[in-house]
């Protein structure tokens, strides 16, 4: 395949006016369908053959993963693109603004370049390959949905759609465009139910079980914060109680443990099965415990084929290589699950999940041209 200066095929304002249209179409978790619809007609329009599976359906949602690819040529090895199409809360009616080199929220809203700033990149380089007639190996994109609640759009796409590729990359991670996320955590999350006594804390408080009390138990003596170089975890949410004069009989805490070792993770579980025992047993109440594996984690070796074959891409851009542990998932963590060998890539993304969120326009330019090369550069 030849070697293409790509620069002059691509237009900013192009580019910028697509992003722009993408974060105004609302579409948080489970409620993808306005953007999906939008992609779907684009798509359409450039002749490409899309599908959406029925991952909605399964999933409580309106939208499923949407899937294309294009051929190209046979003797290139088959790459997967992956962005998704939902964003967190406050996600609707998103109103972008200019600000010199950058797009920011507005800042009563998150932006929504996480992760549509991958899915403009894609499209836009799709179209320009399309529109230029270009020479490319074959690739096939899944923009999946869900993704923000627990990886659910790539946990629900059939394993069919990775048949025949050989790299997979996902745009989705916040670190600067030429970072690798090569490494990313297993995540285990768990629900406590404490349950106490309930009874009239004025008249025969004697006869209640104070579940807060038991709670209390629980997250004074839980491990949170980062345990070690590879451990984390965190008690997110609390719930219980009725009223001042009701001992209660109902604390609900959730909690999430991530970790690059396995071994890790079990110890944790172990060590709060015999706290919840311990508090149980004292308090003469009860604790129901319920764990969910949100996803397995995943390590690529630095001396790894995909590993030389982005290097190679990023010194065509001119930047730098870097390799970066996450202590996040992505839908890399699925497809590496899968058995497609993936890599997250950063796509320059700043301040993500909050309403400071914002993107460098080059940025979005140079994640255009690092795409155009994935899908054009040589295999050695």
């Amino acid at each position: 395949m030849q070697k293409i200066d790509f620069k002059e095929y691509i237009s900013r304002d192009r580019l910028v006016g697509l992003f722009l249209e993408l974060v105004q179409i609302d579409s948080v978790s489970r409620e993808e369908r306005k953007l999906a619809d939008r992609i779907i007609s684009w798509a359409r329009d450039l002749a490409i053959d899309i599908k959406e599976d029925d991952t909605g359906s399964k999933i409580g949602g309106n939208a499923g993963n949407l899937i294309f690819g294009l051929p190209g040529n046979s003797s290139q090895a088959g790459v997967l693109l992956s962005a998704h199409l939902d964003r967190v809360e406050p996600g609707r009616g998103i109103k972008p603004v200019l600000k010199g080199e950058y797009i920011e929220s507005s800042g009563d809203t998150v932006l929504g370049g996480d992760d549509l700033i991958g899915v403009a990149a894609i499209m836009e380089a799709c179209r320009i390959l399309q529109e230029k007639g270009l020479e490319h190996r074959p690739f096939k994109v899944v923009f999946s949905v869900a993704e923000e609640v627990g990886l659910q759009g790539a946990k629900n796409l059939a394993l069919e759609e990775l048949a025949g590729l050989k790299y997979g990359f996902v745009f989705d991670s916040d670190g600067e465009i030429g970072s690798i996320i090569h490494r990313a955590p297993t995540q285990i999350k768990y629900n406590l139910k404490v349950r106490g006594k309930a009874a009239h804390a004025g008249m025969e408080p004697e006869r209640g079980i104070n579940a807060i009390k038991m709670a209390s138990a629980l997250i004074s003596n839980l491990r949170t914060g980062r345990l070690d170089e590879e451990t984390t975890a965190n008690i997110g949410v609390i719930k219980g109680g009725m009223a001042t004069n009701i001992v209660p009989d109902l604390v609900e805490l959730e909690g999430e443990v991530r970790s690059h070792s396995l071994e890790k993770i079990k110890d944790y579980q172990e060590e709060m099965e015999e706290l919840i025992e311990r508090v149980s047993r004292k308090y003469k109440g009860s604790i129901d415990c319920a764990i969910e594996h949100l996803y397995d984690g995943f390590a690529i070796s630095p001396e790894n084929d995909i590993i030389n074959f982005i290097d190679q891409v990023n010194k065509e851009i001119g930047v730098a290589t870097s390799l970066v542990t996450g202590g996040g998932g992505s839908d890399a963590n699925i497809f590496n699950q899968r058995g497609l060998v993936t890599l997250n890539l950063g796509v320059g993304m700043e301040k993500v999940h909050s309403t400071e969120e914002r993107v460098k326009i080059a940025n979005l330019e140079l994640l255009l041209l690092l795409i155009l090369n994935i899908l054009t550069i040589k295999d050695n």
